[in-house]
C-alpha cells in the first residue's frame, strides 16, 4: 500500500509528488496526460525564479525534481476511486492500487463553445491550443474566441504566424493581464489584431475545412466573417468527476471544495490546482497548494500510524 497516490501529471501533481517523497512518503503518480495544460501554455513569465521559461520546459523540470526524490511515476489514467477501510483503492486500465491518502490534481480541460460546426470541424479549422496548432496558419486569417488572459496570449502567438487575427468576445472589453493587454494593443496598432466586441459566434461553417463563422450581430455590415482557423479560449472545466463519485463535495462550478490545508470533506483525500475552488489559478498557486496537500497528507499518515500502534 502506498502512503499517497497523486492523480494528475501537471505542475501540481509533480510538485505534490516531490514534496511527498521529501517527507519520505511512499508515493505513486498516475500522471495520465503528461504535463497537463501548462505543457502547452507557451511562454511563462510569472513563475518566481524564471524571468521567462516555456511551459513544457517548466513542467518537465518539476517532473524531474519528483524523479530525483524517487517518486514512482506511471503514465496511467485513474478510472475509478473507491473508499476502503484503510484508505482508497484506485483503478486504472492496467491495474489496481491501494493508498492511505490521495492527492487529487487532475486539473481541467478546455471548455467547449457548443455551437454548430465545433465538433464537425475539430482539427479541421477548430482548435483549442494556439501554441500547438498556430504554425499551421501561416499567412492565414484566424480568430480567437474569448476575452481572458489566455485568449490574449493565444492571439499574440497566432499573430506571429497569421496575417490577421480577430479576437471575438461577448463583452465590451477583453480582460487580460496588463502586460498582455499592452502587447495586444501594440499588435492592434500594427493591424495584426482586431477586436470584435459584444459579439458571439453562433455557428462554425465550412465544407471539408472551416471557411467562416456566423455572428449574432453584423460586423462591418455582415453576420458572416470569413476565417480559416478558429481558436477557442473560453476557460476550462475542472476534471472532478472521479472525486465526486466517492462523495467529495463540489461547488456549483464543479470545483472541489478545499480548506487552507488542501483537505476535502473526505478524510485522507486532498486536492490542489486548477480542479479546486480557489479563485486565482496559476502554476504558482497550484504548486503551493500541492505542497500543502503533501505536507498534510504526511501529517495524516503519521497520525494514523501512531493510532495503529
Amino acid at each position: 500500500m502506498y502512503d499517497t497516490i497523486v492523480i494528475g501529471g501537471g505542475c501540481t501533481g509533480y510538485s505534490a509528488a516531490m514534496y511527498a517523497r521529501r517527507l519520505k512518503l511512499k508515493t505513486l503518480v498516475l500522471e495520465g496526460q503528461r504535463g497537463g495544460i501548462l505543457a502547452v501554455a507557451g511562454a511563462i513569465e510569472n513563475y518566481p525564479g524564471y524571468i521567462r521559461i516555456d511551459g513544457l520546459e517548466l513542467v518537465e523540470i518539476m517532473r524531474k525534481h519528483a524523479e530525483e526524490y524517487e517518486a514512482e511515476i506511471k503514465p496511467e489514467f485513474a478510472t475509478k476511486i473507491a473508499k476502503i477501510p484503510k484508505g482508497f483503492r484506485i483503478t486504472t486500465a492496467q491495474q489496481t492500487y491501494e493508498t492511505k491518502t490521495v492527492i487529487y490534481a487532475t486539473g481541467s480541460e478546455w471548455r467547449k463553445l457548443n455551437v454548430t460546426g465545433e465538433r464537425e470541424f475539430a482539427n479541421k479549422g477548430v482548435h483549442y491550443c494556439a501554441l500547438c496548432d498556430g504554425p499551421f496558419y501561416k499567412n492565414k486569417t484566424v480568430a480567437v474566441i474569448g476575452g481572458s488572459d489566455s485568449a490574449a496570449k493565444d492571439s499574440l502567438v497566432l499573430s506571429e504566424y497569421a496575417k490577421k487575427v480577430y479576437i471575438i468576445y461577448r463583452k465590451e472589453k477583453i480582460r487580460p493581464e496588463p502586460v498582455n493587454l499592452k502587447r495586444v494593443e501594440e499588435k492592434i496598432k500594427q493591424g495584426k489584431i482586431t477586436i470584435v466586441n459584444t459579439t458571439n459566434v453562433t455557428s462554425i461553417n465550412g465544407d471539408k475545412k472551416v471557411t467562416d463563422v456566423t455572428l449574432d450581430k453584423p460586423y462591418e455590415g455582415s453576420t458572416t466573417l470569413p476565417l480559416e482557423g478558429i481558436f477557442i479560449a473560453i476557460g476550462h472545466i475542472p476534471l472532478s468527476d472521479l472525486a465526486a463519485q466517492i462523495g467529495v463535495k463540489l461547488n456549483a462550478a464543479k470545483e472541489i471544495i478545499i480548506n487552507r490545508r488542501a483537505e476535502t470533506n473526505v478524510e485522507g483525500f486532498f486536492s490542489a490546482g486548477d480542479v479546486v475552488d480557489t479563485d486565482f489559478k496559476q502554476a504558482i498557486t497550484g504548486t503551493a497548494e500541492a505542497v500543502l496537500a503533501a505536507y498534510h497528507a504526511y501529517e495524516y499518515v503519521s497520525k494514523q500510524s501512531v493510532m495503529a500502534t
